[in-house]
Parts: C-alpha cells; sequence; structure tokens
C-alpha cells in the first residue's frame, strides 16, 4: 500500500508537537488545504516504482487513491480542485501508476479508498446527524468508487473509513453488488473487509481486521496484514532516524509468520496463506527513498530463493516448531518426479504426487544443528535447503528429527545474497537485474525442504 499523502488532523486534535510545529514554521491562518500546493510529485517515476515493486518479488499492488483528507489522486470531478490534477502535481498518478504496473509487471493492480473524510461539510453534517442522513455519500463516496472502478478497473478495491458509521449508511452491499455482477471487473476483483461497522472482520473476499494484524495462529478465512517499514508513522517522516526503521531481520520475521498462518481447511486444499501488505511512504517529490527501496530489495533477493516456500503454498499443521524457537512453516502438494534447485530455476518433471513441507529457519542453528519436533519423516523421506544443492544429512531422535547443516560459508557463497548485479529468474518468469545493494551483514534465513513429511495433508 502507498501511502502519499497521509497526515494528522492537527487542527482539531491540539496535540502540542503539531501546534508548536505549525507556529514555527508556518504562517498564522495556514490550513490544511493549504499544504496541497505543496505536494509536487516533480520527481514520480511510475516506471522506476513498477519496477522496484516487481523487484521485491510482489504480487499485487494497492495504490492509495484517496486517503481520509479527501484528496485524490487521479482528476475526480467529484473532488473539485482538491485533486492530483488541479492542485500539487498536475498529473494523474492513479492513471500513470496504474499503465505502468500492467505494462512492466505480472502484479495485480489495486486501489485503496477512503470511505469518509475529516473536512468534507456534508460528511461532517451526517455525522451529526447520527449518520440517518446520506448528503455525503450519495453525492460524494458513491459516485467517486464507481467513478474510480469504470475509469481504472482495480482487481483490488480496498476500503477504509471509520467504523461509527454502519454499512447501511455507506451503501455498501449495493456497491459491492455491483462490483461483483456488472462491473467491468466483475470476473477479477476482490475486496477487503472495511466497509462500515458490521463488516470489517466478518465480510469481505480477505480480511484485514486491523491495520499490523497477525494474529499467529490459523484462522478459518483469507486475510491480510497491512504493515509499514517504519516502526511508528505509514507517511513519510523527514526527521526519523535508522532505528525507526524495521530491519532486513524483522521485516522477514514478520512476513514469513503471516505467511505461515494461512487459512486452516479440513476437506480440500485452499492454496492461500496470509498475505503481506507492506507500506512504502514516499516523499511530497514523489520519491521513494533509500531506506525503501533497499528493505523492498532485500525482501526479493530472498523470495528470488525462497520464494518456493511462499507462494502458492497453504498452512501446515503446525505453524510454527513446538522446539526450535523462531522456525515456521508452510506446506504444498506438488507432482513430481525430479526437483532440480538452483539460484536460477526450479524444475518440475511430473511423475506422482509427493507432500512438501517447508521449515523456515530464522537463526541460524547453534554448531549446524537444528532439532525440529514438528514434522514426523519417514526413511524415504529428502531434506534438502533452497539454494543450495544436495541433500541434507538428518536422524531421528527421542524429541524429533536433527538435521546436519552444510557449512554456513559455502552456503553464503551458493546463495550469493551480497554480491551483485547478479541475474536470477524472478517469479514472473523473466529475468531481472538486481542492483548492488551494500549489505552490512548476512542475513538469509534458509527455507528447508522435508519431503514426503507426514501431515494430515498427505
Amino acid at each position: 500500500m502507498f501511502v502519499l499523502t497521509h497526515a494528522q488532523f492537527y487542527q482539531t486534535t491540539n496535540v502540542s508537537n503539531f501546534v508548536t510545529f505549525m507556529n514555527d514554521n508556518y504562517p498564522p491562518g495556514f490550513t490544511y488545504q493549504n499544504f496541497g500546493k505543496e505536494f509536487t510529485a516533480e520527481f514520480f517515476e511510475p516506471n522506476d516504482w513498477a519496477n522496484l515493486f516487481q523487484l521485491s518479488g510482489a504480487r499485487y499492488v494497492v495504490f492509495t487513491a484517496k486517503h481520509h483528507e479527501g484528496y485524490t489522486m487521479w482528476p475526480s470531478k467529484y473532488s473539485f480542485s482538491w485533486n492530483a490534477k488541479d492542485v500539487g502535481p498536475k498529473r494523474d498518478l492513479v492513471g500513470e501508476l496504474a499503465s505502468a504496473v500492467r505494462n512492466k509487471t505480472d502484479l495485480k493492480f489495486g486501489l485503496y479508498h477512503s470511505l469518509f473524510e475529516w473536512f468534507h461539510p456534508l460528511y461532517v453534517q451526517d455525522k451529526a446527524n447520527g449518520y440517518k442522513t446520506q448528503y455525503f455519500v450519495g453525492n460524494k463516496t458513491m459516485p467517486e468508487l464507481y467513478e474510480l472502478v469504470n475509469t481504472y478497473k482495480p482487481e483490488i478495491v480496498w476500503s477504509d473509513g471509520p467504523m461509527d458509521g454502519k454499512y447501511t449508511y455507506w451503501n455498501s452491499t449495493q456497491f459491492i453488488a455491483w462490483l461483483y455482477n456488472n462491473s467491468p471487473v466483475k470476473d477479477t476483483v476482490v475486496v477487503n473487509d472495511r466497509w462500515g461497522k458490521g463488516l470489517k472482520c466478518k465480510h469481505g473476499d480477505f480480511y484485514t481486521c486491523r491495520d499490523h494484524y497477525n494474529p499467529g495462529h490459523l484462522l478459518p478465512y483469507k486475510w491480510e496484514n497491512c504493515d509499514t517499514v517504519d516502526k511508528n508513522s505509514w507517511a513519510f517522516r523527514r526527521n526519523a532516524k535508522l532505528e525507526d526503521y524495521h530491519t532486513i531481520q524483522e521485516l522477514l520475521s514478520r512476513f514469513i509468520s503471516t505467511v505461515s498462518c494461512g487459512v486452516a481447511y479440513v476437506v480440500k486444499p485452499v492454496n492461500v496463506t496470509g498475505n503481506f501488505l507492506l507500506n512504502v511512504a514516499p516523499t511530497k517529490y514523489g520519491v521513494i527513498t533509500p531506506i525503501y527501496e533497499e528493505r523492498f530489495s532485500q525482501l526479493g533477493a530472498w523470495l528470488a530463493i525462497n520464494g518456493e516456500s511462499i507462494y502458492a503454498t497453504t498452512a501446515w499443521t503446525s505453524q510454527s516448531d513446538n522446539l526450535a524457537s523462531g522456525v515456521w512453516y508452510t506446506h504444498s502438494i506438488i507432482i513430481i518426479h525430479s526437483i532440480i534447485f538452483s539460484l536460477t530455476s526450479l524444475k518440475y518433471t511430473q511423475k506422482k504426487s509427493n507432500s512438501v513441507v517447508y521449515a523456515i529457519v530464522l537463526n541460524w542453528p547453534k554448531n549446524g544443528l537444528l532439532l525440529l519436533g514438528s514434522p514426523t519423516l519417514v526413511p524415504e523421506s529428502a531434506i534438502t535447503l533452497l539454494g543450495y544443492t544436495g541433500n541434507l544429512q538428518w536422524n531421528e531422535t527421542g524429541n524429533g528429527i536433527k538435521i546436519q547443516f552444510p557449512d554456513r560459508e559455502s552456503v553464503k557463497r551458493a546463495q550469493d545474497v551480497t554480491h551483485g548485479p547478479r541475474v536470477v529468474h524472478s517469479t514472473f518468469r523473466h529475468r531481472i537485474a538486481y542492483r548492488n545493494i551494500p549489505c552490512i551483514f548476512w542475513f538469509n534465513p534458509p527455507t528447508l525442504t522435508l519431503e514426503t513429511a507426514l501431515s494430515f495433508y498427505s
């Protein structure tokens, strides 16, 4: 998710640091709307953004078309003089990014839209009337949503808004019915659950429930964890320090634990895990700063080697190991004769069905020995390390299975995560050149494949 104009409503909160900042830096009478002309996006390059998103290993992108302040990133006829074409950039930012993503990548393109607006007088009036009137919904929100879908045809409509107005006030179900049955994206579109009070975490193609939503256990529905690189903000902060940003270790841990806690099923497999939507906070000039570029590139480098354990996998019997800390599981049933792992390809030759469990190890095991308590193996089971050639030695113990890891330096050389530029096969089946981004340390959580591990899916 990409938040370009995400600020606090300082005018009514009276938080002391907001008031002090405004008094020290802006003239008397300066309003929130006066910020519009300072948002120039003069260095916004949608093709560069699209390339970075593909490089990260993402499968879809959600762009903030309108946030709570009501400023639209497209020339909406329902947001006169408060949109990116009329004020600020003088550009259709939604249209430009949609074209870049669709022309340059294989990512699905989605749009975030805020149902309500902090300042709009019609919304303020409806709220004061206890949401018994619908002046704002009928004249702003719904016409705007229909315009957005008909113009840009997003495959994800990511709604957001307050929870003090019922979904009946917002006419949400009526809009979603049109979206599924008569819209130009009726055959492909999906929606989240934030469509007003009464629907959140109850109805939707996938649930978001709350920001940073990661319950840490199996759920009976498809869900998404929308998270941030900045620990303290969704928006760009010019005063942020390095320690305010999640390290790549922390992001991978949050990402992997999310994916491991997918949908529980009993009768038949559902090829879903928890989804991870990671926020980018560009500057007012339309620039994605180096810290975000580095984090997204690092995620892409890890997925280039370990993506098999993420894409098209399901939750396993155990989400995390009951003996080893920092080990998360995913699972797949594949039709294979042989599997060839390398830095550049994964080849399947169809012959028979195998169950593969992936154990993603966040911390390199001490002395190269890892004891796992959750999997149960059979004599013909094989354990391999993604991005490394050859089977690993293992044996059963009284508590579980003990796995001998190869020398760490040899794995490091094989996976070559610190050297660049290098070319690998991306998950989108064409080649991408990875930039040479300096790394202070090597951190690449290894992924074990446990072939024919026993589980209730086998």
